[in-house]
């Protein structure tokens, strides 16, 4: 593995669809802030990965992963925002 790539393991949260936890080092949940463990829930590793600057991710940009995961040693992964678009009626009146 080179400096320029970064293993990591990713987890998902049971308490929220598609939350996703990626961590530096396997397990290492104690580096997490005490809040976002608990809103997390128990971790399940879903798989192991190897980054770098020409991978692409399905909904993260991997420049700010890598740098989430070299600074802090976690990154965490929101489920994507659900946008309503509430049917009106016809605009022709009745």
């Amino acid at each position: 593995m080179s400096a320029k790539n970064i293993h990591c393991w990713i987890y998902r949260s049971p308490r929220k669809q598609e939350m996703y936890l990626y961590l530096r080092e396997q397990d290492a949940f104690e580096q997490l802030p005490e809040p976002l463990l608990k809103r997390f829930g128990r971790p399940t590793l879903v798989m192991e990965l190897e980054l770098n600057a020409g991978r692409q991710l399905a909904r993260e940009d991997v420049g700010k992963v890598m740098q989430n995961l070299h600074s802090q040693g976690f990154h965490l992964q929101m489920p994507p925002r659900i946008e309503v678009d509430l049917y009106q009626g016809d605009s022709g009146g009745f």
